[in-house]
């Protein structure tokens, strides 16, 4: 039996639960031209989730593959049973590889390869994810002055500019982890 995307995701989240304890699942995230299937928060680091299960094709993925390497500090692609044998020719090195399948009672998640950290993850596009108040709450903990007068990019290019790499990645992945969509 072919497995569909909606067969593995709630599986999936079960997985990656597991596998990384405390964490924050955002599906269907818009990422430059592309919509990521899952966008999994860390303590530390932004994951992107690529499906492809046995009903999808590789025409997307080229790039879908580009616009994931913009925003996320790890990436994997989980295939199903059909894209398993040629998935490595797809993704680059870095991404991770998890084969899922059918058992005797559950689906089964089996990681290919583990996923490196990507290199071509651009600082901005990860601070362009959180929402104007979170940005504020960065720059009012973090900064020297408010800025609360600059337009939402001046304002990354501040927070860019005053805050190391590994304290940005903490405060982003805390101030995605507090999200409230009930605000909205």
């Amino acid at each position: 039996m072919a497995l569909l995307d909606k067969d593995i995701r709630e599986p999936l989240f079960w997985y990656f639960e597991e596998k990384y304890g405390m964490v924050r699942f955002i599906e269907e995230k818009t990422i430059g031209k592309s919509r990521a299937d899952i966008m999994l928060v860390t303590v530390d680091a932004l994951i992107g989730i690529e499906i492809k299960s046995d009903a999808d094709t590789y025409t997307r993925l080229k790039s879908q593959v580009r616009n994931y390497n913009k925003f996320f500090d790890y990436n994997y692609v989980v295939v199903g049973k059909s894209h398993a044998k040629h998935i490595e020719e797809h993704v680059p090195d870095f991404w991770g590889i998890v084969s899922c399948y059918e058992g005797e009672d559950d689906l089964v998640f089996e990681l290919v390869r583990m996923p490196q950290p990507n290199p071509k993850v651009k600082p901005d596009n990860k601070l362009s994810i959180l929402w104007r108040r979170e940005l504020n709450t960065i720059s009012q903990q973090c900064l020297k002055y408010k800025y609360t007068h600059l337009s939402k990019m001046a304002l990354r290019k501040k927070i860019l500019e005053n805050i190391d790499k590994d304290q940005l990645d903490l405060l982003i992945s805390r101030e995605l982890f507090n999200r409230d969509y009930t605000t909205i």
